[in-house]
């Protein structure tokens, strides 16, 4: 509840004390000079999980450790009770920790050792707590046997094969295939669900062409269990022939009645699904019909997210990943064919187990200072939030003055020595629990340097650069940066200080080079340290080795070219598939290159040369091929393979105990492969008949073992026994051995109470597990009474797991315990637990709600508080609601959403500080007291706006080379403008290494976003800084640096087609093709000039005469032979072949002049009397074209 507010002034001096302590929380440094003498609590630094799965197979070791000083002391709970850890000789604490190994060669069985686990770290100044672990042995039962009868289904009807996967610990996977162990094919019309069935939508002929088997994978054991599998009969209407069928008529031309669609799942028109936040939420619709129905997916009141949802399994299976509460709602199904169509509503409902808002941290304090631990969770229901300190209530410790509860934070006030403690919050609901340590130490120590004196930093420049200064001092002293011993102190602009000390230079530059000084005060003193930076140019490679294919005997050279700075020595190494390369005398390496001689088949691979400095490297790789490998033929050897072992055989009961028995079996033949150990499994007939459970595993060389047994449980066991290539079938059961009834040894976990209405107080736990029953007629006693009212207890007895009381006061606290008892006696009482009735809405709102000093980005804002007794509930805070109404520039959109942030205040005249503004901007705000489950009424609305600031850095800045001599520069408008733009400022000047010319300046237009500057020289570069302007002043600073004119990438290319040389050039190559083209085309018009002689008048000469007109007579004494794969006729005639050139006109002897040219007659004559043409035949000849252009 909060205070009543007297003594305003004090009150108010603490409150300023508080906030400025918890802005300066100091957090103590790993450094080992501290850390000898700082004494301090336990910290829980490693845990196992919360629901801790184990390999029945392997030891079982969790997890426990903690540092402090001095060195913490552990100790462990089992099931709320103290575990003696010395008197189980099978469970070790490993030394200088907590962890607990508990090993099973000597017997016993890991299900002996499930249950809920917390381990206890104590010191002189503490007790830190982990975790609850749930310790849980994994389970892979078999499937019971069963004799499954062939399913007789008619064609064209849906069909369902149940899978009923035995469970498991975890829940095993599975899968469907037939006996051949081939996948069964899956599609629109048939597919697995997500319970394993296999759902046929309809029944086809060729569905009974395999058997259906469903497998069970189990992760732990890395075993897969079989169903025995369904066969199907499908009954057709008419004869089915093999060859009829096809994918597009499955039905092979036969009438198969159609259907409208119906659902397999789920049944009915709406069901509710319940989900947490961040866990998978899988929805599925599966439908019956002729023709196959298509799903497709809705939700109700909006459309799907399509970021997040995933439709698989043919649109059958919808998938969230990661659930939020925006996902809640309603999502439909539908499923349609040409015949109809049909929907499903599914409810979605999204709850949360709890989820921190603010998770309390280690709180270190000097002598008299304040601060407070906070632990803010979140969740659906609303999460209840407990306090403890050194692992007790906080309600049953000793008072404290100097420490006040107030539901989710503890202040404290002027603090002293020997006060140091560690503060457990637990904040759970019915989905789960968060638990989390924070120790408060209180200490002084005078400031302190921890880092190295002097140290001297080399930076690469352009690159971030972070200055340490490791520092420490108790109560936490202010740092401040210092350059070359000047200036008032560095922050803002390029550099930025971090709260451990580190100094960020946004982008080292060589102007940024000297000597940096970091000053740390507080109340006791004054420490400082220097730090000497200088900027070097980057290493890089230049000219980078190429992917390379050589043949075997021949020489290869990779290229590394690099480029450093002058003043930082390189080296230069090189290797072969990311190992050292070993250069021997063959390979030959100097400062630019690797050089490969005689390359050879172990030569092939990825070369990788890496350049380093001491402050950068770079590398570049390229892989060698060498052609002509080396095959190989390895010879196969086979050996006969060994296999399972046989299922022991003759199991014997003896020795019979209350919680004990004597298992004895003999071993079956091993196969080849030794036995390693025998895997014992139980099966009870009471609360699951017929589940085979693990029980225990044992060595392969024990055949007689000692069982450890629960009470009143009818057991029956068998065996399996193990080698390297699997499990053997499992042995016969024993006969049945039944345990006596026992109390109940456990306690009923999860007790809380909390309220769902205003006047009521529910009352919840988790029921005892069927193996904890421990006897017949298991029921809960529960008791509660009003917390410190001295009142008697109230009790119930019940079966359930909750009871509500009725007709509370709102919001009382009430203390509850619990107690399981049976028909043989009771069990133990569990701890004391508070918990509280229910909370209601807050009836007051703040009022006067108003603002003071709006700067920039900041206002102060003040209200009147509400009356402590109109809360209703516990007091969390006062919630400000507040969003930007509109931007003060014209015609920028800004986002409306809506943000809180809350004030936790006890004074009379509460205030607090709203930062985090955009500037010149209006904004409207109101606010409400809130209580643990509510808000009450909103206060008055206030509208306020922010001064105008300097603008954002422009949203980008390009340079860019268009030629040789010119860049041109580009931007655009700030994001936020934080005020009315009034130009751009940019400066510049050239560069030459680390030396810089003369800055200048060039101021521009609001609307402006571009500019070109002319080079001097084609080599010059320029450093560019741009900002933008308001009336308040300059913005952020964009900075860029023109490129280097070799490089490529920032010179536009130079279009080729527009230079004059070109096109002269082209104009030339033109001309003298179309003077070519002239000349042939003249040529090929003067064909005919060749005549020839009549044969039949005129006699044949032995040589070629000249004609007047300057023609040749072709004719010769050749002309009487054959032509070449011709055959002489009876009578001496030429024969032509088939295949002859004659019929083309190209045929006949020819031969070669001197200078190559081809002469000779191309027409055959066939006969005697036959006079040849006038016509020349080289009209039709390309070899006459080219003979005459010659």
């Amino acid at each position: 509840m909060l205070g009543k507010g007297r003594h305003v002034a004090p009150a108010l001096m603490s409150l300023l004390l508080l906030l400025w302590h918890e802005a300066t929380a100091i957090e103590v440094p790993q450094d080992p000079k501290i850390q000898q003498d700082l004494k301090q609590p336990p910290t829980i630094v490693k845990q196992s999980v919360k629901d801790y799965i184990v390999d029945p197979r392997d030891n079982i070791i969790i997890e426990c450790e903690a540092k402090g000083n001095p060195v913490p002391t552990f100790s462990w709970r089992r099931n709320g009770k103290f575990f003696n850890i010395v008197k189980d000789p099978r469970v070790t604490m490993r030394k200088r920790s907590g962890t607990l190994e508990i090993g099973f060669r000597s017997g016993g069985r890991p299900e002996d050792y499930e249950g809920e686990y917390q381990c206890f770290a104590s010191n002189d100044h503490g007790v830190a707590l982990s975790n609850k672990i749930l310790l849980r042995v994994s389970k892979a039962p078999l499937w019971p046997k069963e004799v499954l009868e062939p399913v007789v289904v008619t064609e064209g009807s849906p069909l369902v094969l149940p899978c009923n996967p035995p469970p498991g610990l975890p829940p095993p996977f599975t899968f469907w295939m037939n006996s051949a162990m081939t996948p069964i094919p899956q599609d629109k019309r048939v597919s697995m669900g997500l319970n394993g069935d296999l759902y046929f939508s309809n029944v086809i002929a060729q569905d009974a062409y395999t058997d259906y088997s469903c497998n069970a994978r189990f992760l732990f054991t890395h075993t897969i269990q079989q169903k025995n599998p369904f066969t199907l009969k499908v009954q057709t209407k008419e004869p089915y022939n093999d060859t009829s069928y096809n994918a597009t008529d499955p039905y092979g031309g036969r009438k198969v009645a159609e259907s409208t669609p119906t659902f397999l799942s789920p049944s009915g028109s709406e069901s509710s699904k319940m989900v947490l936040r961040d866990e998978q939420l899988l929805l599925e619709c599966i439908a019956a019909g002729l023709p196959t129905p298509a799903i497709k997916w809705f939700k109700k009141g909006g459309d799907l997210p399509a970021q997040k949802v995933k439709l698989e399994n043919f649109n059958k299976t919808l998938k969230i990943v990661s659930v939020s509460e925006e996902d809640a709602g309603v999502y439909v199904c539908m499923a349609n064919n040409h015949l109809g169509s049909i929907r499903h509503s599914i409810f979605v409902q999204v709850k949360a187990a709890p989820y921190w808002l603010d998770k309390p941290t280690d709180l270190v304090l000097a002598p008299d200072e304040n601060g407070r631990l906070v632990c803010r969770a979140n969740g659906n229901p609303k999460p209840n939030i407990q306090w403890l300190i050194n692992g007790q209530p906080i309600d049953s410790s000793p008072p404290n003055m100097n420490r006040e509860v107030l539901g989710d934070t503890i202040i404290f006030r002027s603090v002293q020595m020997g006060s140091s403690a560690v503060y457990q919050c637990n904040a759970s609901n019915q989905h789960g629990y968060l638990l989390a340590n924070a120790f408060v130490s209180v200490l002084d120590m005078p400031p302190r340097m921890l880092g190295p004196k002097n140290q001297l930093i080399k930076v690469i420049e352009n690159n971030r650069t972070f200055l340490d200064c490791p520092f420490f001092g108790s109560p936490l002293p202010e740092l401040r940066w210092f350059k070359n011993g000047q200036g008032s102190g560095l922050d803002g602009g390029q550099y930025r200080v971090y709260i451990n000390g580190t100094l960020e230079i946004k982008r080292a530059r060589a102007e940024d080079e000297g000597t940096y000084t970091c000053v740390a005060n507080s109340i006791l003193g004054k420490a400082e340290n220097q730090v000497r930076l200088e900027v070097k140019e980057p290493t890089r490679i230049v000219r980078a080795p190429e992917h390379q294919s050589a043949i075997r005997g021949s020489t290869v050279r990779f290229d590394c070219k690099v480029k450093s700075d002058p003043s930082l020595p390189v080296t230069v190494a090189w290797t072969k598939d990311d190992k050292p390369l070993n250069h021997g005398w063959r390979l030959k390496k100097d400062d630019e290159s690797l050089t490969i001689p005689n390359v050879n088949e172990g030569d092939e691979g990825a070369y990788t040369c890496t350049v380093k400095s001491e402050i950068d490297q770079d590398s570049a790789s390229a892989r060698l091929t060498v052609l002509e490998e080396a095959s190989l033929n390895p010879s196969v050897s086979s050996a006969l393979p060994p296999d399972r072992p046989d299922p022991p055989m003759d199991l014997d009961l003896s020795d019979p105990a209350a919680r004990s028995v004597r298992l004895t079996w003999i071993p079956g033949n091993d196969h080849r492969s030794p036995i390693t150990e025998f895997l014992v499994q139980f099966e009870e007939d009471r609360w699951e008949p017929g589940r085979w459970r693990n029980l225990s595993t044992y060595p392969g060389d024990l055949n007689s073992v000692i069982l450890q047994l629960a009470p009143f449980v009818n057991y029956q066991f068998r065996v399996i026994a193990i080698n390297s290539v699997g499990q053997s079938q499992p042995s016969r059961p024993s006969p049945r051995y039944k345990t006596t009834g026992a109390a109940p040894d456990a306690i009923p976990r999860g007790l809380r109470g909390w309220g769902s209405k205003k006047d009521n107080m529910e009352i919840t736990w988790e029921p005892l597990l069927d193996l904890e029953r421990n006897g017949a007629n298991l029921h809960y006693c529960v008791w509660w009474r009003r917390k410190d009212t001295g009142e008697e207890w109230s009790n119930v007895t019940t079966v359930g797991s909750k009871h509500i009381v009725q007709n509370t006061e709102t919001y009382v606290p009430y203390e509850i315990k619990i107690q399981a008892i049976n028909n043989v006696g009771s069990g133990p009482e569990s701890n004391v637990v508070i918990g509280y009735s229910g909370e209601d809405e807050p009836t007051d709102a703040p009022t006067d709600l108003r603002v003071s000093k709006v700067d920039i980005n900041k206002t102060y804002i003040h209200w009147k508080p509400v009356d402590p007794n109109s809360v209703r509930g516990e007091f969390k805070e006062y919630r400000l609601y507040y969003w930007r109404e509109s931007s003060l520039v014209p015609g920028l959109v800004v986002s409306k959403e809506k943000k809180t942030k809350g004030f936790y205040s006890t004074m009379a005249e509460p205030s607090g500080i709203l930062s985090d503004l955009v500037p010149y901007s209006k904004y409207k705000m109101f606010m409400v007291v809130a209580n643990s489950r509510f808000e009450g009424p909103r206060s008055n609305t206030v509208e306020f706006t922010t001064k105008e600031g300097v603008p954002d850095a422009p949203r980008f800045f390009r340079i860019n080379r268009r030629s040789f001599d010119t860049i041109y520069l580009e931007w655009d408008k700030p994001l936020e403008p934080n005020g009315i733009l009034i130009g751009y400022r940019l400066k510049y000047q050239i560069v030459n290494g680390s030396r810089e010319g003369r800055e200048q300046l060039a101021t521009f237009l609001p609307n402006a976003t571009d500019f070109t500057l002319r080079l001097p020289d084609r080599s010059t570069r320029y450093k560019f800084y741009l900002s933008a302007l308001t009336q308040v002043g300059a913005g952020e600073v964009y900075a860029e640096e023109s490129p280097h004119f070799t490089n490529e990438a920032y010179i536009d290319q130079v279009d080729i087609a527009t230079q004059g040389w070109f096109i002269g050039l082209m104009c030339a190559i033109a001309l003298i093709i179309l003077i070519l083209l002239i000349v042939c085309f003249i040529k090929r018009s003067r064909g005919g000039k060749y005549p020839v002689r009549d044969k039949k008048d005129l006699p044949l000469d032995p040589v070629d005469q000249n004609n007047q007109d300057g023609s040749f007579d072709y004719h010769s004494d050749e002309d009487n032979k054959p032509l070449q794969g011709s055959q002489t006729s009876l009578d001496g005639n030429v024969k032509e072949s088939d295949d002859s050139l004659v019929d083309y006109g190209e045929g006949g002897d020819g031969q070669f002049n001197e200078d190559g040219s081809f002469i000779g007659q191309y027409t055959v004559k066939k006969d005697k009397d036959e006079t040849e043409g006038n016509e020349s035949s080289e009209a039709t000849s390309p070899v006459n074209a080219i003979y005459s252009l010659a």
